[in-house]
């Protein structure tokens, strides 16, 4: 099980086993103390959005401080669970007001920082703990769509950036690369269904059937082109639906040049026929917006033209 699918069943654990008490997170990083006060002996530092289960609470030195249960997880398979006070400052619970304003518009803050050149460390990871913790306090809010699909989104980029690093990646083998947990995205499906957020989930887990390198074989191609046309197919209200009809035209276009390659000139010509068809389709969709009408014109004229898609080949 990967390391962020496991930090969330955590979560989810110690949710059942406190159901009675108020449960809260962290909008900035803390240090979890012994005793109540900054003098006390330090047990661990806290980061954003860790899950807390609240126990009790007093003021030391004018200042409120909260007893806390709190998990840490420190590797796949193991968990850290301490008890402690932390200064309530920075901590939001499900009883405070507009509670999930707050955790999300953290979220968004460290998703930015994640995105900025020399960001905070680990912001990704706050990002998608406080998305999560969110929608988990806040079920009813607004907002708890779009955030169990931003937490669900950024555990599965942390978890694709880790498959492709390894070498398996670049293998053929299509299951090589099938190494992404699914379980967040199908939740989403399930949860909200025939909504944007499952037609964004659904786009997603087509990176689990995707092969790594072509190395110039027409299979795996062939299989993306399909499934991204059937994507775009069954989900034509998605935001990423001309996105994956350009990604099905760019991997016929990509075939014209493999099949010539090997001298099938029949399937190239067969294949700049569908290319050009699913290019022409998506730059006459109402929908097209952005970038994806004059990509889907480029790639026509190139097919029209004989321009080399696959490869480095010039004339």
């Amino acid at each position: 099980m990967h390391k962020y699918a496991f930090a969330i069943l955590v979560s989810c654990a110690l949710s059942a086993l406190a159901a009675d008490k108020d449960h809260a997170t962290l909008v900035r990083d803390a240090t979890l103390y012994v005793l109540p006060g900054n003098t006390a002996e330090k047990l661990v530092h806290l980061d954003r959005g860790r899950d807390l289960v609240v126990l009790d609470h007093t003021n030391v030195d004018n200042q409120p401080w909260l007893k806390v249960y709190a998990t840490i997880v420190q590797n796949e398979e193991s968990v850290r669970e301490l008890t402690g006070w932390l200064a309530a400052k920075g901590v939001i619970a499900t009883s405070s007001p507009n509670g999930d304003q707050i955790i999300y518009g953290e979220a968004v803050d460290s998703e930015q920082q994640a995105e900025q050149r020399g960001g905070r460390k680990g912001a990704a990871q706050d990002a998608m703990r406080l998305y999560y913790r969110m929608q988990e306090f806040f079920p009813n809010s607004p907002l708890a769509p779009e955030a169990m699909w931003r937490a669900a989104d950024i555990r599965w980029q942390l978890e694709k950036s880790d498959t492709m690093s390894r070498p398996s990646a670049r293998e053929l083998d299509p299951d090589a690369r099938n190494a992404m947990d699914d379980q967040f995205m199908k939740q989403i499906m399930k949860k909200y269904p025939h909504s944007k957020w499952a037609d964004l989930a659904a786009y997603e887990l087509i990176d689990n059937k995707l092969c790594g390198e072509w190395k110039g074989l027409a299979k795996c191609p062939e299989k993306e082109s399909e499934i991204y046309e059937k994507y775009a197919r069954e989900h034509p209200q998605s935001p990423k639906a001309a996105e994956a009809l350009y990604n099905a035209a760019w991997r016929q276009a990509t075939l014209v040049d493999i099949y010539r390659i090997n001298n099938e000139s029949d399937k190239s010509a067969n294949a700049r026929k569908k290319g050009l068809a699913l290019a022409q389709e998506l730059a006459s969709l109402p929908g097209a917006q952005g970038d994806w009408k004059p990509r889907a014109l480029d790639l026509a004229y190139k097919l029209e033209q004989a321009v080399p898609i696959y490869g480095s080949a010039t004339e």
